[in-house]
């Protein structure tokens, strides 16, 4: 673990100041253990009374924010009495009515407490509707009152910072108050630094004498950029299950290899990235994202809720991106799920006998999946807008499944999506381009960018495939052909229309 005062740099300074604050960042990143090691760090230094308590509980309430109170206020007591000692614990709550029960408990709390009372309310943005709009009045209602009454310092922890309080609630007429509380600021927990990933690996080198190669340092981070939770269980996988013998140092390739195995289990926290894909602000950034579009018609709200939630981040050269690379690995395969589950069962044709594969194979058995399964298996993929990609990804993952790999790479305002399929000795690299309505023919800015890729790969040959969504076209099967065409550099490629 890193110290809880550099996982959140001038936290101190707002609680010495008697700030009410919101700490926002995605899940998994840490809030919960560093706001706890946090509040035992000022109980034990005798100044406060400070406490993580958790407002979960009272989700299962949103619309009745009386039984809400009541669930919320017996996990706190329950909180209080696991980490405080007896003379730091709230007295019994005071009778109060529905809508008032939080607001007497602090007050109770506060004026009983012999220290300052600094509270910080996890899961905050779990509790939405009548419930959230009831705790959020009578948190403001109470913040006059502080420090005697109310509690000294007080945060309100979760995914969204305060801007989004106003959507859960169901707008801001609801609070009436264009802002949803008395927040004085806004801070975030950041990803691990280089040098921070490299300290926390050290530390486990420190115990078990297991080194970590410079380069697997390197590599983990390029990987994760930093995200605490794929940091952590890239390690755990490295050092628990593909490497448990200390004497093994972790290599790039056992880190690799663990990369895939968390992706393939579909970890509980990469599930929750795929939950959120469904959330139509989140589809208004990714599905643009991935097919190449530019971003022009998100709103910026939009823009800023997914990458509160840590799906994207803002790149200096690059503007919006994926968050990191394992991110931009698991979100098509997620996508592409529904179509995968939905093909048929295909013969491998494209090897050889010796296992190899067959290049030349692959393309006859594409075309033949296209021209059948193609036009159903669009309507599976949930992003229209990359249908044809996705269906064609889920081709590929049944080709990949036998012991290749498949990369992606994507970019803003390019109109492309990248593949590149590694199997055994064997690299296949894949422009993917789209003909819409009242757009020309691809073709040309296709066949450059596939130029600049093979370059980048060393490679002398690869597929362009140019889905044609122009309306009144004939059925797949009928409009699916293969032709080959010459790159600006003299490359000799496939194109496949379809």
């Amino acid at each position: 673990m890193l110290p809880a005062a550099e996982r959140l740099p001038g936290v101190r300074r707002l609680i010495d100041r008697k700030i009410y604050f919101v700490l926002h960042a995605p899940r998994q990143v840490g809030k919960t253990t560093a706001v706890m090691e946090l509040a035992r760090e000022l109980t034990a230094e005798g100044r406060y009374t400070g406490l993580l308590v958790t407002m979960e509980t009272g989700a299962a309430f949103n619309d009745d924010p009386g039984a809400a109170e009541l669930a919320i206020l017996g996990t706190w007591r329950r909180d209080a009495e696991t980490h405080l000692p007896p003379e730091l614990r709230p007295p019994a709550w005071p009778t109060a009515a529905p809508g008032e029960r939080i607001h007497s408990a602090l007050w109770a709390w506060a004026q009983a407490s012999p220290r300052p009372l600094v509270l910080f309310l996890d899961e905050i943005d779990s509790l939405e509707n009548e419930a959230l709009v009831s705790v959020l009045r009578q948190l403001r209602a109470g913040h006059r009152n502080r420090p005697q009454s109310f509690p000294w310092s007080l945060a309100l922890i979760g995914l969204r910072d305060v801007r989004d309080y106003k959507v859960a609630s169901g707008g801001s007429a609801r609070l009436h108050t264009a802002s949803p509380f008395n927040i004085k600021k806004s801070l975030t927990m950041a990803n691990f630094t280089r040098e921070e990933v490299a300290a926390l690996y050290l530390q486990h080198t420190a115990e078990t004498g297991q080194v970590f190669t410079p380069e697997t340092l390197q590599r983990a981070f390029e990987l994760t950029q930093g995200q605490p939770w794929l940091v952590n269980d890239l390690a755990r996988e490295s050092v628990e299950e593909l490497a448990p013998d200390p004497h093994t140092p972790i290599t790039p390739e056992i880190l690799e290899r663990a990369k895939e195995n968390l992706i393939e289990r579909r970890e509980t926290h990469l599930d929750s990235l795929a939950e959120k894909l469904r959330e139509p602000r989140v589809r208004r950034v990714i599905e643009p994202m991935l097919a190449g579009s530019v971003l022009s018609d998100v709103p910026e709200d939009d823009r800023r809720y997914v990458i509160d939630l840590g799906l994207v981040r803002r790149d200096p050269s690059a503007g919006l991106v994926i968050a990191n690379p394992i991110y931009r690995e698991v979100l098509p395969r997620v996508l592409a799920s529904g179509p995968q589950d939905s093909l048929p069962h295909i013969a491998p044709t494209w090897l050889r006998a010796d296992g190899s594969l067959d290049p030349k194979k692959l393309l006859e058995a594409f075309l033949a999946f296209w021209r059948q399964h193609g036009q159903p298996l669009l309507g599976s993929a949930p992003y229209h807008e990359i249908a044809p990609h996705l269906v064609m990804m889920a081709f590929l993952h049944r080709v990949v499944n036998g012991g290749g790999t498949l990369e992606r790479e994507y970019a803003i305002g390019r109109g492309r999506m990248d593949l590149c399929l590694r199997y055994g000795d064997v690299t296949l690299a894949m422009e993917l381009k789209v003909w819409r309505d009242g757009k020309p023919d691809p073709l040309k800015e296709g066949l450059n960018q596939l130029d600049e890729r093979l370059s980048g790969l060393g490679l002398d040959t690869g597929w362009l495939v140019i889905f044609d969504q122009r309306g009144g076209l004939p059925d797949i099967s009928e409009r699916t052909t293969t032709e080959t065409a010459t790159t600006p550099s003299g490359r000799n490629v496939t194109v496949i229309r379809g």
